[in-house]
């Protein structure tokens, strides 16, 4: 009897297998990455100094930086948010974002969203046209979070970075990154950091935020106040510090959390990649595997992260 007929089809699949898995792994191995750069943040927005410590990340002691910020720029003021009255020009509101597309907070935005989002349940201004805003504190905590309170359902949310000055924001990244083919969906804490020690945030929850007849507006630089993370980023706008490159790719804005890069979208000629992976990413031989920044008005700085993630921790 000749077995060899029927033992082929095993071996073959076996073979599939095989080198599949080695295939898996060998892209992994020969994805360039590149340590992180500690010189490149701005050392008087950080707390102390950036410190080296291991970490166990995903369950393996990982060599890390540890630096501490208070989330505050230095290359521009924060805000504004909310304009006061519907008849304010653009300088006196912040941004917000639509279908990717970014529409300037200013009195005639706020006067028309009831036309803007087809609903006529929208009103967040007052009979002698003044808005409606979360003036104090108390107010911007009883409307900055999912379940907005009913007594600030149809105001524009504006929390402002004196609430929350003493915040002090941890962030703990890899020196080294590690590329891993699976991806790490980010969670409600940061993705990542700028130079000027403010923190990339994930998606604004915009769902709860209109289900709520309320806005949040960004300011121009992409940057908004929350009671549990401060001042933080959802969009790259050109407002931070960014590291130029020696030829014309985009320029290098701040760290995922994995220790992976962020860069901006379009390069110097004005030209945005088109080999992203899912996650917003790809590798070149100088960079290795980077980020870009999605567009401002995507609500989404990256998508996913493709190295194995370090931590934000803010300490109210």
């Amino acid at each position: 009897m000749n077995t060899n007929k029927h033992l082929k089809p095993f071996l073959l699949l076996a073979l599939i297998v095989v080198f599949s898995s080695c295939k898996s792994d060998k892209n992994t191995a020969l994805v360039k990455v590149v340590s992180v750069n500690p010189d490149y943040f701005i050392t008087d927005n950080i707390i102390g100094k950036i410190t080296q410590e291991t970490v166990k990340l995903d369950g393996t002691p990982t060599l890390c930086y540890v630096f501490k910020t208070n989330s505050r720029p230095s290359e521009h003021q924060m805000g504004p948010w909310c304009p006061r009255h519907i008849d304010d020009a653009k300088d006196k509101g912040g941004i917000w974002f639509e279908d990717g597309k970014v529409y300037d907070v200013d009195g005639h935005f706020i006067a028309e969203l009831a036309e803007f989002y087809s609903d006529d349940q929208w009103k967040l201004f007052r009979e002698d046209g003044s808005v409606k805003y979360t003036a104090t504190q108390e107010e911007c905590e009883g409307a900055a979070k999912p379940d907005v309170e009913e007594a600030y359902q149809n105001y524009c949310v504006e929390c402002l970075p004196k609430y929350y000055k003493d915040q002090i924001t941890t962030f703990t990244i890899p020196v080294t990154p590690v590329y891993t083919n699976r991806e790490h969906r980010l969670g409600r804490g940061g993705l990542g950091v700028a130079f000027n020690g403010v923190n990339f945030d994930p998606p604004a929850p915009t769902h709860a935020i209109l289900a709520a007849h309320t806005i949040a507006p960004l300011d121009d630089h992409g940057g908004h106040v929350n009671p549990h993370g401060g001042y933080h980023y959802h969009a790259a706008t050109g407002s931070t510090k960014e590291v130029g490159q020696t030829d014309v790719h985009a320029s290098m804005i701040g760290y995922a959390i994995d220790g992976f890069g962020i860069y901006a979208l379009l390069d110097q000629n004005k030209n945005q990649p088109t080999d992203l992976d899912e996650c917003g990413g790809h590798e070149d031989a100088i960079r290795g595997y980077h980020y870009h920044a999605g567009e401002p008005g995507g609500n989404e700085i990256i998508k996913c992260l493709h190295g194995i993630p370090g931590s934000v921790h803010v300490q109210e």
